[in-house]
């Protein structure tokens, strides 16, 4: 039976979620990959446990994480069965619905019909009774926004979750949202957003500074660009990685140009004479001014927690280093 470290908590930095009461550790744990059927229980069961030893409180998941489909809460909910439970109440645990889960016209998009359904599906395979965010995972063009919203908010209602965010919402989509959500008292905290050295459009976009001004917190997914920002690809693509396979829609060998690597080989410098890998300035970096909330990383291994985890060393980085960073960046 696992026993949490006593020392969980000394090292790892909690930040506000917006001006919500939650509090979100610094890096959390996405379990889009490696939590699937396809993959080891027992190999799952290191990682997450290296997370929690670390001080990683949040485990963020989605209706369709996989493969197949809901196998990653299924297996979350077998840990949690298994060793995690009494740890229950020290955890955040999030899932989402909003793309594709089931066959037929509910299985997708933002109706209240296809929100309160997958929720109910997802808390029998996590084998909880809610969760603490429960997000809409995309804009659905084809459902009115009030009906999206209200679903949410007899969610947190009904006691099936305690926070509700949103996902992939632009400036003007998160703004809207967040008129109708305020409108109704509804405990709306956060938004999840694609966010790196090599992807910043929620800059471009302003959502980033929206969210921080408006008291909503803001956490990144793909910090590494997919891999990119691990330097892995800078000597040809490796046959076992995801551009190599040719099965991720994410990313593929033609997104690896000879731009985007130089970008790469200068800023793995400025990595080597801050100390750090190029993965820990990388996840460093978003950390950088205090405007999000947590960074979700993946993991493969238990040793990369621990690797991801030495980020937090140093998230400073002088006016120097910044105008390097952004002119390698331009």
């Amino acid at each position: 039976m696992y026993k949490a470290d006593e020392t969980r908590y000394d090292k790892m930095p909690y930040n506000p979620c917006g001006r919500s009461g939650l509090k979100l550790p610094a890096l959390s744990l996405g379990m889009w990959h490696n939590f699937g059927s396809v993959n080891d229980l027992e190999n799952m069961k290191k990682i997450l446990f290296e997370a929690f030893n670390s001080g990683i409180t949040h485990f963020d998941l989605a209706n369709n994480y996989g493969p197949v489909y809901g196998s990653a809460e299924e297996n979350m909910g077998r840990i949690l069965r298994s060793d995690l439970m009494p740890y229950r109440k020290e955890m955040v645990i999030s899932t989402k619905a909003g793309y594709d889960m089931w066959k037929g016209p509910y299985g997708d998009g933002g109706s209240r019909k296809y929100l309160m359904t997958s929720l109910d599906e997802s808390l029998k395979r996590l084998e909880l009774d809610y969760v603490d965010i429960f997000y809409h995972h995309r804009p659905d063009p084809d459902t009115p926004m009030e009906e999206t919203m209200a679903a949410l908010d007899q969610i947190v209602r009904s006691g099936k979750a305690l926070y509700v965010g949103i996902s992939n919402y632009n400036r003007e989509q998160t703004r809207e949202a967040c008129r109708i959500l305020r409108e109704q008292g509804t405990p709306f905290i956060i938004n999840q957003l694609s966010y790196s050295m090599l992807n910043r459009w929620i800059e471009r976009d302003g959502v980033k500074d929206y969210l921080y001004e408006n008291g909503i917190g803001c956490i990144a997914f793909s910090p590494l660009a997919q891999g990119i920002l691990t330097g892995k690809y800078l000597e040809g693509i490796p046959a076992d990685s995801r551009a190599g396979s040719g099965k991720s829609p994410f990313l593929r060998g033609s997104d690896l140009s000879g731009d985007t690597l130089e970008k790469v080989r200068a800023l793995q410098e400025i990595a080597k004479e801050r100390g750090q890998s190029l993965t820990q300035m990388a996840l460093a970096w978003i950390l950088r001014d205090g405007k999000v909330a947590s960074v979700l990383i993946g993991a493969s291994r238990s040793e990369q927690i621990r690797e991801n985890c030495r980020a937090l060393d140093n998230i400073c980085f002088s006016s120097e280093e910044s105008d390097r960073i952004d002119e390698i960046l331009r």
